[in-house]
């Protein structure tokens, strides 16, 4: 096999030590450490904005994120930062684990198993890093 990189490969070094150069701390980054501080929106305002504030019939705001998860899961949760982001809101409005899982999986049949495979790996991500939370 050869050594050779790839242009993206060769330009993401490069960012990477002029990043360095820079700042050395910038070295460590970790870009899901910055989606963690962008608050979750609390349920009663995803509800106001969301929610059944365009029609009180309307759908609620847990069912309005799972459908965003789903869809997101049909572009192959390549969004990996606003996928966790939904995830975490979709939990503040009230869906289950299991209801995470399910939207997800449904996902399969039409996007296929590898597009419902990254999203699930990602939505259990969030989901462990909210155990921990929960345990601390």
């Amino acid at each position: 096999m050869s050594d050779t990189k790839t242009p993206f490969e060769l330009m993401m070094q490069q960012a990477q030590e002029m990043a360095r150069a820079f700042n050395p701390a910038l070295s460590s980054f970790d870009p899901k450490g910055f989606e963690k501080l962008w608050p979750t929106m609390p349920k009663d305002a995803m509800e106001m904005w969301f929610g059944k504030g365009i029609s009180k019939d309307g759908l609620d705001a847990k069912t309005r994120l799972l459908l965003t998860l789903a869809g997101m899961t049909m572009q192959g949760a390549q969004a990996e930062t606003p996928f966790r982001m939904t995830v975490r809101h979709a939990t503040e409005a009230g869906a289950t684990k299991d209801e995470i899982a399910e939207t997800i999986a449904q996902m399969s049949m039409f996007a296929g198993i590898p597009a419902m495979t990254r999203a699930m790996e990602l939505a259990r991500e969030v989901m462990e890093d909210e155990k921990k939370d929960d345990e601390t």
